[in-house]
């Protein structure tokens, strides 16, 4: 079935000195196509919590719980799809796995912005979030994967960091250009099809710039031509492992990676809690403009970008290794950052957006580092399964609540309810990544088991 994904073959061995120029010049290749290529995912996700203010004037016999739901199940889909995907994405090339991935989610966005009738129906409109979701969880495991092979393990928590910025890049742009597009073509569906138009030509340049393992490209493995083998490493890190191996022997037994996927689970609630609405809370609650809360949404996301790279160089120098203080740090300052943007109540746009740079900027952070201390748990060959484990939580208990349950919590307690319910996350996701902080990433010599 998974055929055309089949991982590329060695290649014959290139010259001794032709590896390094070669090897620097393949990894700047495939970093730009995964960095651009996950940007574009982002580009054909969040569409719908956008468009749900210009839903509801059109469709008043929804509630924004009924809208929510639809993000909920895109959410339930995209945390499914990243864990059982990822673990397709282990036996596949990334090059054809990611850029199908988002071709196939353009075409439902495209679907959103072309077909009226879809909104005739609540039924069609969550199938349909759903499917997208379904698709886009085939982003993150090929990127993960990508990652593992091209980089060593001491070089890994900067590289993941810049790339991480593309979760901000890419939802910073979603609002840019639709906010543009919105303008242009006078039609608000222009969120859909717009963005859909500009990730389809991302998903040719992924076909242009990835590239399957070193190996595939006559190269050594990373470990070796940097000389930076974990203790545990051998030949059997290059071996393609089979799914019962995956899942039994590294990733459902072990302890460490349960605690981060619960911890994820929180810290995401939060993150989705706080940017799905964005703009119905400015709009609907404090009547605010689909510009406002466009820069709004643009602030808090662009943010992220300085906060994450920060982020990731501490874990690396200051806690030498330990993801957790990191995760912890960050995330007490993202609930300084919730506490004032719900304590403005019907105070100043500028104060809105000054708590959503705060949050922004911190909230990324662990986001990131849950993900990295994922890759770090487990031999490279699982690491796609690892990071889909830990997604899976972070969108199908995280995520996934915070588009029905934030609309269910806004409609009934008001926000003060919703501010309320982020804060006990930000504190739950403390406590479980506590739980980690024994655990060191293995190039620092140290590391829990």
């Amino acid at each position: 079935m998974f055929s055309f994904f089949k991982p590329a073959s060695a290649a014959a061995p290139l010259p001794p000195e032709q590896i390094a120029p070669e090897y620097r010049r393949l990894r700047l290749q495939v970093f730009g196509g995964i960095f651009l290529g996950y940007a574009a995912f982002y580009l054909v996700r969040n569409n719908f919590a956008l468009a749900i203010p210009d839903i509801l004037k059109e469709h008043p016999e929804y509630t924004k719980a009924q809208l929510g739901s639809a993000m909920t199940g895109l959410s339930l889909a995209y945390g499914l799809s990243k864990f059982i995907m990822g673990s397709v994405s282990d036996r596949s090339n990334p090059r054809w796995f990611m850029s199908v991935g988002l071709l196939l989610t353009c075409a439902v966005t495209f679907t959103f912005g072309f077909s009226p009738a879809v909104y005739g129906s609540l039924f069609v409109i969550v199938a349909l979030q759903s499917l997208n979701g379904w698709f886009n969880g085939m982003g993150w495991p090929p990127c993960g994967k990508t990652m593992v092979h091209w980089w060593s393990t001491k070089e890994r928590g900067l590289t993941v960091g810049v790339w991480n910025v593309a979760h901000n890049v890419g939802g910073a742009a979603i609002a840019f250009f639709a906010t543009w597009a919105v303008g242009y073509f006078h039609d608000w569906r222009a969120t859909f099809y717009f963005n859909a138009g500009i990730a389809a030509v991302v998903a040719l340049l992924i076909m242009l710039l990835l590239r399957d393992t070193p190996q595939s490209c006559g190269l050594p493995t990373i470990e070796e031509h940097k000389k930076d083998f974990p203790p545990d490493y051998s030949a059997a890190h290059e071996k393609t492992l089979g799914f019962k191996e995956i899942f039994f022997t590294y990733v459902l037994t072990n302890r460490l990676l349960w605690y981060i996927a619960i911890a994820n689970a929180f810290v995401y609630f939060v993150r989705y809690g706080v940017v799905n609405w964005i703009p119905t809370y400015l709009q609907t609650a404090k009547g605010f403009s689909f510009k406002d809360s466009g820069y709004a949404w643009q602030a808090f996301e662009l943010a992220g970008i300085p906060g994450t790279i920060l982020c990731g160089w501490m874990s690396d120098k200051v806690f030498r290794g330990r993801r957790a203080p990191a995760t912890i740090l960050f995330t007490g300052l993202t609930l300084v950052g919730i506490i004032i943007y719900g304590l403005n109540g019907k105070g100043p746009l500028w104060i809105d957006i000054a708590s959503l740079i705060m949050i922004g900027f911190f909230v990324y952070g662990p986001i990131m580092l849950i993900g990295l201390h994922a890759l770090d748990l487990v031999p490279k060959k699982a690491a796609g399964t690892a990071a889909g484990f830990t997604g899976f939580f972070g969108y199908a208990f995280g995520s996934a609540i915070a588009g029905w349950g934030v609309g269910k919590i806004a409609d009934h307690w008001g926000w003060n309810g919703v501010f309320i319910t982020m804060i006990a996350c930000c504190v739950l996701t403390m406590g479980f990544s506590a739980l980690t902080l024994g655990h060191r990433s293995a190039h620092s010599g140290s590391s829990s088991p």
